[in-house]
């Protein structure tokens, strides 16, 4: 048994292995298991989330101009809209060259993108076209960017320029006496202002993880760099000033999707996939291990079941999800 299997309970592969998620069989046997992309059972397992659970049932509800639920609300419809979707869409691996999945991609990229700062915004700007200048939100641009990338759209220029405003005015500031100004930071104080909204910081960071390593610029490197040392300064989860201190208990409950909120197990999972193994992380991997029933099995703590369009397994039952993740961030621990 791999040194990463002896944190695990019991052995829960077969167990994701099932047919019955697609997604996390297709994720099993590229990232656990190890089998390469091209062996017949991966592009089956692929193939299969275009044809069975959630993937084609949020697509079957898709509307005819590429949007999901009401058009003119694909970020305040939480958790029904376009926006939402797409991130759903990007983290159950649903192929990006689909045509629906395509339609939904250039809808937020259309109406949502600030043609002036490549930034996302809420709202479109029905004047001027793309998103509402006044409205970019450092989360959504994240959030945004990193499911464009998961879906495809890695060589679009219109991405490129999403991540090249993450580079320019994502900040990682913890506390400081003279917080910045000027436009975007003058907008929303929840988001900057003198310590800067963890949720940006980690969909920031989701977002710049998902290039791969060698198409990374050198200024994409550094706010890397100081993103990753800033979630590390707070040992993930805890207050930085403080560490005695828990800054947000709720992030001990693990779920899937996070949508524009995060847990100790995303964030382990972004810094693992960066490829960094601190002493900082190691209190945050024991919650993550902490977790696990006796069958190395994870639990669905927190949901936002009964708000999607498609609910996603079920609250307080053991989650494949979850599992995989938890999984996932010990195999990169340990290796």
């Amino acid at each position: 048994m791999a040194d990463w299997k002896s944190m695990v309970h019991g052995d829960p592969t077969d167990w994701l292995l099932e047919t019955d998620n697609p997604s996390v069989r297709y994720l099993t046997l590229v990232e656990i298991v190890g089998r390469p992309t091209t062996a017949p059972e991966v592009t089956e397992a692929r193939a299969a989330i275009m044809r069975t659970g959630v993937v084609p049932r949020i697509l079957a509800c898709q509307n005819p101009d590429g949007s999901w639920d009401r058009p003119d609300r694909p970020y305040h419809a939480k958790y029904r809209g376009t926006v939402w979707q797409l991130i759903i869409l990007a983290e159950l691996c649903a192929d990006g060259s689909d045509e629906r999945v395509r339609r939904g991609c250039e809808f937020v990229l259309e109406r949502l993108q600030d043609t002036s700062s490549g930034g996302f915004s809420m709202n479109h700007a029905v004047r001027t076209g793309g998103g509402r200048h006044r409205e970019v939100l450092p989360c959504l641009t994240g959030n945004l960017a990193w499911s464009l990338l998961r879906l495809g759209y890695g060589d679009d220029a219109r991405v490129a320029r999403a991540i090249d405003w993450i580079v320019r005015y994502q900040r990682f500031d913890d506390g400081v006496l003279d917080p910045p100004s000027g436009w975007p930071y003058d907008i929303y104080e929840m988001c900057w202002g003198r310590h800067s909204c963890h949720m940006g910081v980690v969909k920031a960071l989701k977002a710049l993880a998902e290039i791969p390593t060698s198409e990374r610029s050198d200024d994409a490197r550094r706010v890397i760099d100081h993103g990753v040392e800033y979630l590390l300064r707070h040992h993930i989860h805890k207050r930085s000033h403080d560490l005695t201190k828990v800054s947000k208990p709720g992030w001990r409950r693990f779920g899937f999707p996070r949508m524009w909120q995060t847990d100790i197990l995303e964030v382990v999972g972004i810094l693992t996939r960066l490829g960094c193994r601190d002493d900082r992380m190691r209190e945050a991997v024991d919650v993550v291990m902490s977790k696990q029933d006796q069958n190395g099995r994870w639990t669905l703590a927190d949901t936002f079941n009964g708000r999607f369009l498609v609910d996603i397994e079920d609250k307080g039952e053991p989650s494949k999800w979850i599992t995989l993740n938890a999984l996932r961030v010990l195999k990169a621990w340990e290796g």
